[in-house]
């Protein structure tokens, strides 16, 4: 199956599509998150962070060919976010990812894109409402994840009322609910 068909496929739903995905990128992304230093724990926020990046951006991918280069990007900044946090740093915001003014540039070339604003401000919304339709714990578990960024699993397990070892598990099925969700509205819209 080539990229864009896998792509494709698990854009329209298709289980087995995201299944090729983890297989395929999980030991590599590991890799990655490990080789930053991060506990295990932090080590698999840090990958499941990049899966929930790609469930929020497939439909963006452009070059199917270079997904696995995205995915090691984005673990990357993942996994230095999470180190940064776990040694008490507080991150500074890279003008160039943020929008800022670059030098050599004018204010009117750094300002964003309204068109852009209004589509990323309609799809967190449409996100939030899926989130809100979602039975418990998923419901739940989504809005603590976005309030409590910084927590670690232990933290956000038991704010929870589960078992740590129970938590990824049940945030991968979440994720599962939810990415089904929102390509089932993608497809009757």
């Amino acid at each position: 199956m080539s990229d864009q068909h896998t792509i494709d496929a698990a854009l329209a739903g298709d289980q087995a599509a995201w299944d090729t995905l983890v297989n395929r990128f999980s030991g590599p992304l590991w890799s990655v998150a490990r080789a930053y230093g991060l506990s295990a724990a932090d080590a698999a926020d840090a990958v499941q962070g990049t899966w929930l990046r790609l469930l929020e951006s497939l439909h963006t991918i452009r070059d199917p060919g270079r997904l696995g280069s995205w995915l090691f990007t984005t673990v990357r900044r993942e996994a230095s976010l999470i180190g940064r946090r776990s040694r008490g740093e507080r991150p500074v915001a890279d003008p160039a990812d943020a929008g800022g003014f670059r030098p050599g540039s004018s204010p009117a070339e750094d300002a964003p894109d309204p068109a852009l604003l209004v589509l990323s401000a309609d799809e967190g919304r449409r996100l939030w409402l899926a989130v809100e339709a979602m039975q418990e714990p998923c419901r739940s578990l989504f809005r603590l994840m976005a309030t409590a960024p910084d927590a670690g699993v232990h933290q956000l397990a038991g704010r929870l009322g589960m078992p740590s070892g129970s938590y990824g598990p049940t945030r991968g099925r979440c994720l599962n609910r939810l990415r089904t969700m929102l390509t089932a509205q993608e497809a009757a819209s």
